[in-house]
């Protein structure tokens, strides 16, 4: 496919159209929320998050009687991911278990309880219908145009508050205990960034799925680190990459036969993540 051809694709197919604008939407969010879970050494935290999801996805797509609407899916799934995370503090702050072992617990204990729901659910001619699995490794190809304005507005409440507390989330990633004694309340600010990562999980699942998210969460982070040491140009750099790979597997995807989205652009972005380890410039 020349370069004439796949503009000409870009502006008046459709399905890719649809498909490379919610990629690229996905890499933007992923990519600035990222490197926050990254400097605050909680990688785990977008793995166990986006498998917690799962069963939300389930309940609700049970609760939801005839609606069957991916929004009220994505609700439950954001619900889902968000008690996930309540779990994870509970555990850390009740308990001796550190926060790498309670997100591991929460990450198995969701995603099989959402397994098991989902395999119950897999009979069912509705189940099939409303595309329960592909929330599992992502179906990009399956997006609607309404799928995209939900994933901009999600894209821009997420970046909208970050930009807001651009400087309180710089203080809780670096040093807390600082933030505590100026008088900024931490934990309110813990939560509100959590909130913030659970809805960048939310804006991915149909793209890449609860498999997947957990690397576009991270490695666009974990690559910009590769180049620079300052925060605000490493999130530049991030969503760049996001962007990058977001758009160009979705392309990838499309040219090239029986490759889905969401391994293509995890493919492509930890090619980009290996080449900023092999020689990025801090390093």
């Amino acid at each position: 496919m020349d370069i004439g051809t796949l503009l000409n694709q870009l502006f008046f197919d459709y399905t890719l159209r649809t498909v490379v604008l919610g990629s690229a939407i996905l890499g933007i969010a992923s990519g600035v929320l990222g490197c926050f879970a990254l400097l605050r050494r909680q990688s785990l935290l977008g793995d166990a998050l986006s498998h917690a999801a799962l069963p939300g996805i389930c309940i609700a797509f049970i609760l939801s009687g005839q609606l069957k609407s991916p929004l009220v899916l994505l609700l439950g799934a954001m619900a889902s991911a968000w008690l996930g995370a309540i779990f994870i503090t509970v555990i850390t702050r009740s308990t001796r278990i550190k926060s790498d072992a309670a997100m591991g617990i929460v990450l198995v204990v969701f995603f099989g309880f959402g397994y098991v729901i989902l395999s119950r659910l897999q009979a069912s001619a509705g189940a099939g219908q409303a595309g329960l699995d592909r929330y599992l490794f992502g179906r990009a190809s399956s997006m609607l145009q309404s799928d995209v304005d939900t994933m901009a507005f999600l894209a821009l409440v997420a970046l909208g508050v970050t930009l807001l507390l651009f400087k309180e989330f710089k203080l809780l990633s670096f040093d807390p205990d600082y933030l505590s004694i100026l008088g900024f309340p931490s934990r309110l600010l813990d939560v509100v960034l959590t909130t913030l990562i659970v809805i960048a999980i939310v804006i991915g699942l149909q793209t890449v799925g609860v498999v997947l998210m957990s690397a576009m969460l991270i490695a666009p982070a974990a690559a910009a680190r590769q180049w620079t040491n300052r925060l605000s140009v490493m999130i530049g750099i991030s969503m760049i990459i996001g962007v990058f790979s977001g758009a160009a597997g979705a392309i990838a995807s499309a040219t090239v036969e029986q490759l889905p989205t969401g391994p293509a652009i995890v493919i492509i972005l930890t090619a980009v993540t290996v080449l900023s380890l092999a020689f990025g410039s801090a390093r």
